[in-house]
């Protein structure tokens, strides 16, 4: 894989689009994560190291797809009512075993295996039943309607899952329904993150004059714990590039990616930069979006020779949220081994105008609501500062809008990222 073009920390030059920080991020090489074995409860959101293959057809029968009366398909009349005598009935679990004689049906419910004779099945609402005989009309039922064929979900030899598939509860139940009690998973890509600045408490601290409490790393663990990563919390580091040369290097040394938020701009006090520049390279410093402008990656070097990813977040927690989905999601995925998809956006209506200039990418927090017509209105949560935390929690996802786009008036179609469904 190629290497991430080698710069200093004066990478701060111009900001680089959405499009091109995605791109430099693709360029950061994977760490060659083991395979494990786990049992079914510990294998959600980990990644699926080797395909998982059916060991037998799904279904292993052609069974009933509802209740009603199995039977052969030749015996219906074309122009009167069929008349068919109940010869037993089916159940699931618990098969018909006699001879269907000519002229005869069973009384099957759903998920039953199908008589070996009898290739459809009518449901109980669409015929008439009485003293043992079933009366169908003429076309009430279609030659193999209702009938789940043998292997028609997954055939025997065929892979159930494909490596690569960052594993959800859906996933797990298809494995059990295959008899599978453990799975071979990659494990967890380990993420160091910490927050930088003298302002910052931990909870529990008293607040000095102009100091705040520490949000970042408590919503950086929940986004990476949530995607499946094992978060590794290096703690607070103050303003002081010893400490966060000292921080950076623990992290390279812990873990397969670093995570900072805090001291990525330009000022006196933000040393990552220059700290980056000194241990490693530096691939970009600023991106051309709002909230997130600010936003450092390159690698550091370890002691050991490995090179180290770095990620390094604005200290606004809007914005560190907002970077963490728009870019470093879809990194740390792909390092997870995963098969990466682009998150899905859909089309909603503008509830009211959206103030945008060209020339960056803009991620407004926003909920929904039905409008009079029934479709989804984006409502904005008003003041949109990358300090105001509170409107992420208020907020259904984010309005994109694109780096050549302009103002968005009222009932116009915007993309909408919506928060559930992130992995």
């Amino acid at each position: 894989m190629p290497a991430l073009p080698p710069r200093g920390a004066d990478a701060a030059a111009s900001p680089i689009s959405v499009e091109r920080a995605r791109e430099l991020l693709r360029l950061l090489p994977a760490p060659t994560l083991q395979l494990q074995t786990v049992p079914l409860h510990e294998a959600l959101q980990r990644v699926l190291g080797a395909d998982l293959v059916a060991p037998f057809d799904v279904p292993a029968h052609d069974n009933a797809a509802m209740d009603g009366y199995a039977l052969r398909a030749a015996e219906l009349h074309a122009l009167a009512p069929t008349r068919l005598r109940v010869a037993g009935s089916g159940l699931a679990g618990h098969a018909f075993e006699g001879e269907l004689a000519p002229g005869g049906c069973v009384r099957i419910m759903t998920g039953a295996v199908l008589p070996s004779d009898c290739d459809t099945v009518v449901p109980q609402e669409s015929c008439r039943a009485a003293d043992g005989v079933v009366e169908i009309e003429p076309g009430t039922v279609r030659a193999g309607a209702n009938v789940r064929r043998r292997g028609e979900d997954l055939a025997a030899g065929r892979p159930a899952l494909h490596a690569g598939r960052v594993l959800r509860a859906a996933d797990l139940g298809l494995a059990a329904s295959l008899g599978v009690g453990e799975l071979t998973v990659r494990r967890r890509l380990k993420v160091a993150f910490l927050s930088s600045g003298d302002e910052l408490r931990s909870l529990g601290q008293p607040l000095d004059a102009g100091c705040i409490y520490d949000s970042n790393r408590h919503t950086l663990w929940a986004m990476l714990a949530r995607l499946g990563c094992e978060p590794i919390d290096l703690g607070l580091v103050a303003d002081d590039p010893r400490l966060l040369e000292a921080a950076l290097l623990r992290g390279c040394e812990q873990a397969d990616v670093v995570v900072s938020s805090g001291g990525v701009g330009v000022g006196d006090a933000d040393h990552l930069g220059r700290t980056l520049g000194r241990l490693g390279d530096v691939a970009f410093w600023q991106v051309a979006m709002r909230p997130g402008r600010p936003l450092a990656c390159g690698e550091l070097r370890c002691a050991d020779g490995r090179r180290t990813p770095l990620i390094g977040l604005p200290g606004n927690p809007v914005a560190v949220m907002v970077g963490f989905y728009v870019l470093v999601r879809e990194l740390l995925l792909r390092l997870m081994g995963a098969g990466v998809q682009p998150l899905p956006l859909l089309r909603v209506a503008a509830a009211q105008p959206f103030r945008k200039r060209p020339g960056r990418s803009e991620f407004q927090r926003a909920s929904l609501r039905r409008g009079a017509d029934g479709g989804w209105l984006a409502v904005s949560t008003g003041n949109q500062g990358s300090g105001v935390l509170h409107s992420m929690s208020q907020a259904d996802g984010l309005v994109v809008l694109h780096h050549d786009q302009g103002e968005v008036a009222a009932g116009e179609q915007v993309d909408f990222l919506p928060f559930d469904g992130l992995a």
